[in-house]
Order: C-alpha cells, then sequence, then structure tokens
C-alpha cells in the first residue's frame, strides 16, 4: 500500500512539474536557429524576454533581449526569428500587443511589399508602442472631465 501512494505522489509531482515548465515557457531557453532583427519602442508596457513574435497569431520567433538605447532614449527590442521565415519584406512592421484583456504582450509584425528581405541585424523602421491600459483610462477621464467647459465652476447664468 506505501509503494502505491509513494508512486501516486511521485507521479502527481511530476506532473507537476511538467505543467509549471509548459507554463513558465521554460522551452523557450533553448537556441532557436534563425537570425536577430532589433526595434525600438517609444513604450514596450509588460513585454517581457521570452515573449513570442508573431504573425499573423503565428508564432514565427522570441523577443531575445530589451534594453534601453541612450542616445535614442528607446527601448530597443531584439527579435530572433525562425530560420524558416528567412523571407520578411524589409518594410515589416512591429508592434506591441496584447493577448486577450489581461494576457501576455507579445509583437506582432505585419509584413510589408518591398521585395528585399529582412537579414541578420536588420531593424524594422515602422513600430507602434504598446498601450497602457492606465494611459488609456486617465486620457479617456481628463478629456471627459474637460468637454463640458466651466462646469462645476458656478457660473451666475
Amino acid at each position: 500500500m506505501e509503494i502505491v501512494v509513494g508512486a501516486f505522489v511521485a507521479a502527481g509531482l511530476a506532473a507537476l512539474f511538467v505543467l509549471a515548465m509548459q507554463v513558465s515557457n521554460i522551452t523557450a531557453f533553448q537556441r532557436a536557429e534563425g537570425y536577430t532583427v532589433e526595434a525600438y519602442f517609444q513604450n514596450v508596457g509588460g513585454l517581457r524576454d521570452r515573449a513570442p513574435v508573431r504573425l499573423g497569431g503565428v508564432p514565427i520567433g522570441r523577443v531575445s533581449g530589451i534594453t534601453l538605447d541612450p542616445a535614442r532614449f528607446e527601448a530597443r527590442v531584439e527579435l530572433t526569428i525562425d530560420a524558416q521565415y528567412d523571407d520578411l519584406p524589409s518594410d515589416t512592421a512591429a508592434s506591441i500587443r496584447t493577448s486577450g484583456l489581461l494576457g501576455e504582450q507579445y509583437v506582432s509584425l505585419q509584413p510589408g511589399g518591398m521585395p528585399d528581405a529582412l537579414a541578420d541585424g536588420d531593424e524594422i523602421m515602422l513600430t507602434q508602442s504598446a498601450l497602457v491600459l492606465e494611459d488609456l483610462v486617465s486620457q479617456f477621464l481628463y478629456n471627459q472631465s474637460g468637454d463640458g467647459g466651466d462646469s462645476g465652476s458656478g457660473g451666475s447664468e
């Protein structure tokens, strides 16, 4: 009986370990074959290393690094694209998106129409920063309160 309980507990721990590895994206530590491009954003929001890079919703790479460029005062994001996607046009655009309302953030690529392709070390010129929920709420609140002119000021008319 003790052996059966021990085996059951060991199987449960193994299942929890596998689940933790799936959730934490630990498979992303493996070095993927591909090429690296960089993009500059004014605000990366909650984007993290190893976040997915998607094209049409399909994962095609990972974020391999996020640093601050001291000359441009912008976030420099390194994207490692899988080698099989080596024909992305050079005018591809990158934007930071969120999966669902409060999901993880990822980099979405939209291909352009140029005949030449992105190569290792190239820069994606067309970028759109992350939308920060707090900024949107504060902008909505301030615009709403400012639309009424001097409402609440106690005018005599």
